[in-house]
């Protein structure tokens, strides 16, 4: 079954302690560390907490006191849910419009982990090697999409470039 990258956000942010899910719209709020990233509203936090309920990938937990209202209920992630996790952490994206959300989504919760992310910074280099070098050439005759993507794929070969020179300096 496919996965949004709110699911994936809120799966990966379960991995790392048991929350309820106001905290983790907090996360994912336009001000908080992921919503750097990619900004999950509320309802759409609770909804995928319910969707990976529902899958098996998470679980209620126990429930606590509410700050000011009722009580909140706490979800971990199962170990399915993290198995899941892991792979799809391990895995590069398909293409270039992909880098902006579900990569750097990628090497923030790696990150938050302490997992390195060497490894799929490579295989992301590898994965758009054909892609990159194909849309960096311009033909004779260049109109506004050409060059988009001509200094789109530019931009991402610096950028990859410098994070592969970041993480592994050697």
């Amino acid at each position: 079954m496919s996965r949004s990258l709110p699911e994936w956000a809120v799966l990966g942010l379960l991995a790392e302690e048991p929350v309820h899910p106001f905290a983790l719209a907090r996360l994912l709020g336009p001000g908080g560390p992921l919503g750097r990233v990619l900004t999950v509203r509320r309802p759409l936090v609770y909804r995928a907490v319910e969707r990976l309920e529902a899958e098996g990938l998470a679980a209620r937990d126990r429930t606590e006191p509410g700050e000011a209202g009722p009580e909140r209920t706490v979800y971990r992630v199962t170990r399915a849910g993290k198995s899941l996790l892991e792979g799809w952490l391990d895995e590069p994206v398909a293409h270039v419009r992909e880098l902006r959300l579900a990569f750097l989504l990628k090497l923030l919760l790696l990150d938050r982990r302490g997992r390195p992310a060497a490894g799929l910074v490579a295989a992301q280099r590898r994965v758009l090697s054909g892609t990159l070098e194909r849309l960096a050439g311009l033909p004779e005759e260049p109109d506004a999409v050409d060059l988009w993507r001509h200094h789109n794929a530019l931009a991402v070969e610096g950028f990859l470039a410098s994070l592969a020179g970041r993480i592994d300096p050697a």
